[in-house]
């Protein structure tokens, strides 16, 4: 009798329809990400859609805009200034992407497998804050210190060649057409290193000391464990910041406002100061919408080949520690 009462009262409480109902997994995941939703939808998206919409018309910014259809990419294709921005752009994901990537590895290496070891933990530390300062700094701040220290007249880099008896090598760094793109990349890869760097390290330490160990009683010099260790390990690493500083260059607007606003004659003109210009300072905003809309679109693309390269290279780093 007991059992069958205990029995009755299990089924009551399982068949009781007023009880609290636990909300299901993907509900309550969905609640959580309902605000950023809709903040990338306001942020971005909307936005993006009518920059898409304006690039079909021609319209000054004030009254009424014109409806021109494919005019302004058709105009695009035979732009001169258009193309040299981009080629620009080469320059830029050179300073920011390549030449950074590659030193703040080395850096990131040394750092992590010679000072830390040699001279500690602490002080490699130091040099790793040292080396990403510049990233912390506002661009413009940092734009602003290097336009003193490239000045022709009264600049420090001049100063100092007059000073060790390179005078000769005094140039004017920002308004020579062929010196200005050259001195912009190197302030770039001046600012860019530190992001490398912090993500190599940051990468190295899930790299399995025994094989440094190995190696270094095997006989295997530092830049052998490097090359067959070190660049093999931290493929996914290499990825994700190839991916972020080739974005980072070509969206790069920042240091070429502050340093050369584009020139000297166009020579340091990137897409998107170009498109800057394009709007606000020849009121072409359906023109300068569509140099927007190309560059936004040429970024996705990038974006989409850096994730599928990513989980490629983190699949290739799990089957090689497998």
């Amino acid at each position: 009798m007991t059992v069958t009462v205990e029995e009755g009262t299990r089924a009551a409480g399982r068949s009781r329809p007023d009880g609290p109902r636990r909300p299901r997994p993907r509900e309550s995941y969905a609640l959580f990400l309902l605000p950023g939703v809709l903040a990338f939808l306001a942020v971005v998206i909307v936005p993006f859609l009518m920059n898409t919409g304006v690039s079909f018309t021609e319209w000054q910014g004030i009254g009424t805009p014109k409806w021109t259809g494919l005019a302004n990419y058709c105009e695009l294709l035979d732009d001169a200034e258009f193309w040299a921005s981009f080629r620009h752009s080469l320059f830029m994901v050179v300073a920011m992407a390549a030449v950074p990537t590659a030193i703040g590895l080395v850096l990131a290496a040394a750092l992590f497998d010679y000072v830390a070891k040699h001279l500690g933990t602490r002080v490699a530390a130091v040099l790793r804050a040292c080396f990403y300062l510049p990233q912390v700094l506002p661009i413009a701040v940092a734009g602003i210190v290097w336009s003193w220290i490239l000045a022709p007249d009264n600049g420090s880099l001049n100063a100092l060649l007059k000073a060790v008896g390179l005078g000769s090598w005094q140039q004017d760094w920002l308004g020579d057409p062929d010196l200005a793109l050259y001195s912009v990349m190197a302030v770039m890869v001046w600012v860019q290193i530190g992001f490398p760097l912090v993500v190599f390290m940051a990468g190295l330490q899930r790299v399995d000391p025994q094989l440094y160990e190995a190696a270094e009683l095997d006989g295997a010099g530092w830049w052998r464990r490097f090359w067959h260790i070190t660049l093999p390990q931290i493929r996914p690493e290499t990825s994700v910041v190839l991916t972020w500083c080739t974005i980072a260059a070509l969206k790069v607007f920042g240091a070429v406002y502050v340093l050369t606003k584009g020139g000297p004659g166009g020579a340091t003109d990137v897409p998107s100061y170009f498109s800057f210009s394009t709007f606000f300072e020849k009121t072409q905003v359906g023109y300068g919408a569509a140099i927007s809309t190309v560059l936004t679109v040429l970024i996705l693309a990038l974006s989409l080949v850096g994730l599928r390269l990513q989980t490629r290279a983190e699949d290739t780093a799990e089957g090689v520690r497998a």
